[in-house]
């Protein structure tokens, strides 16, 4: 009797730990795998000018100017693409931007605008695995960070070693500008600003998983996590942007929509009140995720310019 008890829950356990396989892998595919985000409203890059976009002047002028393809290779051996647009010629300041889940450069132009009306040469990469840099994997701005190390140094090597940088991020971008603010930068870093960025990996995903499928997050996450590792060498708990800003020094500027229900607003109170460096909270009025600078243009206009050029004046 005992025996058939034991072989009933080897049999349990290993039914089970199938299970959570196939799981793992299933929200692996979902949240980190590079394909088709249907969860994520696509942004229009195909050129047509709609005029009820609030962005169509931002994205003819981005059109219109001229870019030059940079590229760089990640530490992992893969070809990292973006584009630069050059400012004034004489200009040492420059700003490198960041964008979000599943997003490409192409839909930065409202903001390549808004740093270049400041005065900036403006870098945008593509983060690995999207737009037209390699890779499989999402890695949700924690991998990203080693690689706008690279971006960083770039930039100095090509402006000169009196370039003075601002980092600039949206979403999991704003969330890869704060992992980057935990490492060791050059002082040419001046100042970033981060829109809408999560606090950690573990608690994005887990609220992710309650508001989209009304899951708890053991043991999903924990086991998504493990898949991760294997196939993508990363922990989610890795990715905490918390612990990495508290050792952040340089002037920051934290922005989120009020009514964020993507990355919910309180992750940036989070965020706000560990980073131990200069700094400011602008809570955007009747804005969703990565909607601050549409729903309040000129009042994020002067936000980001008050707050940069402080740090970078002309």
């Amino acid at each position: 009797m005992k025996r058939k008890w034991w072989i009933g829950l080897a049999v349990a356990v290993v039914l089970i730990s199938i299970g959570l396989g196939f799981a793992g892998n299933y929200f692996y595919d979902v949240a980190v795998a590079i394909n088709q985000k249907d969860f994520i409203e696509a942004a229009d890059v195909d050129g047509d000018y709609d005029p009820k976009d609030p962005w169509m002047e931002e994205k003819r002028w981005y059109d219109e100017v001229d870019r030059e393809k940079l590229s760089i290779e990640s530490a992992d051996g893969l070809k990292l693409s973006g584009v630069y647009v050059e400012g004034e010629p004489s200009s040492k300041k420059v700003a490198i931007l960041a964008h979000g889940y599943a997003g490409s450069l192409e839909q930065m132009a409202p903001y390549v605008k808004l740093y270049h009306d400041m005065g900036f040469n403006v870098l945008i990469p593509d983060a690995r695995g999207h737009g037209t840099s390699e890779g499989d994997y999402i890695g949700f701005g924690w991998h990203e960070r080693k690689d706008y190390l690279q971006w960083i140094q770039l930039m100095i090597d090509k402006v000169g070693q009196d370039a003075e940088l601002a980092l600039f991020g949206i979403s999991m971008g704003g969330a890869t500008v704060m992992n980057v603010s935990g490492e060791e930068l050059p002082l040419n870093v001046k100042v970033i600003v981060e829109d809408c960025g999560y606090s950690s990996v573990n608690g994005e995903l887990a609220y992710q998983l309650k508001d989209m499928y009304n899951l708890p997050e053991f043991p999903l996450i924990p086991v998504t996590s493990l898949v991760t590792k294997v196939r993508s060498d990363y922990w989610f708990g890795e990715a905490d942007t918390v612990e990495q800003i508290k050792k952040n020094t340089v002037p920051m500027l934290f922005i989120h929509g009020a009514e964020d229900k993507f990355v919910p607003t309180e992750m940036v109170y989070d965020v706000y009140e560990a980073n131990p460096s200069p700094k400011e909270l602008y809570i955007a009025l009747n804005a969703d995720h990565a909607d601050s600078y549409e729903e309040n243009k000129e009042e994020y206009q002067q936000k980001v310019q008050d707050f940069v050029l402080n740090y970078i004046p002309n």
